[in-house]
């Protein structure tokens, strides 16, 4: 079964210069009324995304799973789990993708399955060294009763990273205790994962993004960290980053360029620094990654410049475009983030206790002029849904109703990353602000969702909506998404360029730029008129 979209012969591929949406699919529409949104939903929703002028669009997990974190820990990688729908429903949303235009790329996730993964059960069963055990990390412990955990490694999530059973031995889960790692250097498992790939590649997908694509080979011997604190240099601990991850993603290549047509595969990789993210996107690997350093930038000129300036660089080095984000399902939606102070550490989220805040003007401006900056970067960039509504990360979530297990594991000293998944409004006036018919929300809404639902903002030329599909709009038509950029000199408190010939300002500082002679304002994130002010950001070609 496949039914992808044609490419045109010469034709550079579209993943170069893509603008991609993220669907978090039990937050953007139930057609059930369940609380939780499916599959059906998505299709229901399909044409929303169309009219943004978005090239793909990417799903997160909707295969079977027990759900302990949001479908990121899979119990059979080639269906659908009865959450979402069924196997029929996906090839139906992937039928209509394709008919309105727009490709599909889906998660994978291969540094760790779910307890219930029928391997888990089976390692479980079997005795310490069998051939099942070594498909995951087991080990025995460290004491004279093997008591202890086989070292000092911390989860993500909080808590330790081993977990042991009923026979003594420990298994190691960088994650969740329900997320067990597989041991990528058994080839058992690299066998699997191209099978599940050629599933969905068979099927019709046009991509992949890799969960945790820094994180399938731990280090031999498996030693100690020497910091429990996550929150320094958080996203470098021993597990993650070693070269022989290189291997897997070499042979994934093989696979993707046996299938005809422009398949893409997307890295999420947190590694420092941006010349080791590069490293997944060299020619016979990956062909995208995530930009976690652009992402992680406050609101300054400075950082942002350079991390444009490496970013450009780093990719370039190996032929890849940089891939834009600021948002997505892990962190604090930057229409909030952008103006905290303080800045939180990533992966904390947000709650009532906070001590964080953000200005709801200044975090509107901020985001609308983030935005058309991140648009007009060459390369290719990632929307998460709701963000083109102007959604704000969610503070006020009863501590009954968070479902992040970090909520959990951390004894709530961390809230997570539910803040940015609540599910997000089509309809002020009806139940569940249109995510479905029945008011039931799995988690819950506040009550300002109504100003944001997309009703309100359709044909509202001051909108977020509009202004995202305006600025989708230009970006190819002026052509950025594959344009290159040559810095322009408008002080130290603006980030300024030309792509092509278009002229981007951000005025980061508090004093106004003039608009420069002989340039017409072809978009604005605010309104200007001969001057730029504080949290702008014009795109401006020269006057016919």
């Amino acid at each position: 079964m496949t039914n992808t979209i044609a490419v045109e012969s010469g034709q550079q591929p579209w993943w170069r210069d893509a603008v991609i949406y993220q669907i978090y699919p039990r937050s953007f529409a139930d057609s059930t009324g369940s609380g939780v949104g499916d599959l059906r939903g998505i299709t229901d929703r399909l044409d929303h995304i169309a009219a943004l002028g978005v090239d793909a669009v990417w799903l997160s997990p909707f295969y079977k799973s027990p759900q302990n974190d949001a479908g990121y820990d899979v119990s059979d990688y080639t269906d659908v789990d009865p959450l979402f729908g069924t196997l029929a429903d996906f090839d139906a949303m992937l039928e209509k993708a394709h008919a309105l235009g727009l490709r599909v790329i889906i998660d994978t996730v291969p540094n760790h399955s779910s307890d219930q993964h029928e391997w888990f059960q089976a390692a479980l069963a079997a005795a310490p060294g069998s051939p099942e055990r070594d498909r995951y990390m087991f080990r025995d412990g460290k004491g004279a009763d093997g008591s202890e955990p086989p070292n000092n490694w911390p989860s993500i999530f909080g808590g330790p990273a081993w977990t042991r059973v009923d026979d003594g031995q420990w298994y190691l889960h960088i994650f969740d205790t329900s997320q067990p790692d597989f041991n990528w250097r058994n080839p058992a498992v690299g066998d699997m994962f191209e099978d599940v790939l050629r599933f969905w590649l068979d099927r019709g997908v046009d991509g992949f993004r890799v969960d945790v694509a820094h994180g399938c080979i731990k280090p031999e011997g498996l030693p100690d960290m020497e910091t429990h604190d996550l929150h320094v240099g958080e996203m470098d601990p021993p597990y993650f980053g070693h070269d022989e991850t290189h291997e897997i993603y070499r042979r994934w290549r093989r696979i993707f360029d046996s299938y005809e047509g422009d398949r893409v595969l997307c890295a999420e990789a947190w590694v420092h620094p941006i010349e080791n993210i590069a490293k997944y996107v060299r020619p016979d690997e990956m062909h995208q990654a995530f930009n976690f350093g652009y992402l992680e930038q406050e609101w300054d000129a400075r950082g942002l410049r350079a991390a444009i300036e490496e970013s450009l660089q780093a990719f370039g080095n190996v032929g890849a475009p940089a891939t834009w984000v600021l948002s997505n399902h892990d962190t604090i939606r930057h229409r909030t983030r952008l103006s905290l102070e303080p800045k939180p550490p990533h992966g904390r989220g947000l709650g009532p206790d906070s001590p964080e805040h953000a200005d709801p003007k200044r975090s509107r401006i901020r985001a609308r002029a983030a935005t058309m900056l991140m648009l007009a970067l060459p390369g290719g960039a990632y929307i998460y849904q709701g963000e083109e509504l102007g959604l704000t990360e969610v503070r006020d979530i009863p501590d009954d109703a968070r479902e992040d297990p970090t909520f959990a594991r951390t004894q709530g000293e961390q809230y997570g990353r539910d803040g940015c998944r609540v599910p997000i409004p089509w309809e002020a006036d009806a139940p569940a602000y249109g995510f479905n018919n029945s008011g039931r929300s799995w988690l819950p809404q506040p009550a300002e969702w109504a100003e944001f639902a997309r009703d309100r903002q359709i044909g509202d030329d001051g909108s977020m909506l509009e202004l995202y599909r305006e600025a989708i709009r230009l970006r190819s038509v002026l052509g950025l998404g594959s344009g290159a950029i040559e810095w322009v000199d408008f002080g130290p408190s603006a980030v300024a360029f030309r792509n092509g010939q278009t002229t981007v300002i951000t005025n980061f500082g508090a004093e106004p730029i003039e608009v420069p002679a002989g340039l017409t304002i072809q978009l604005a994130s605010g309104h200007v008129e001969s001057t730029i002010t504080a949290d702008q950001t014009v795109w401006l070609t020269a006057t016919e």
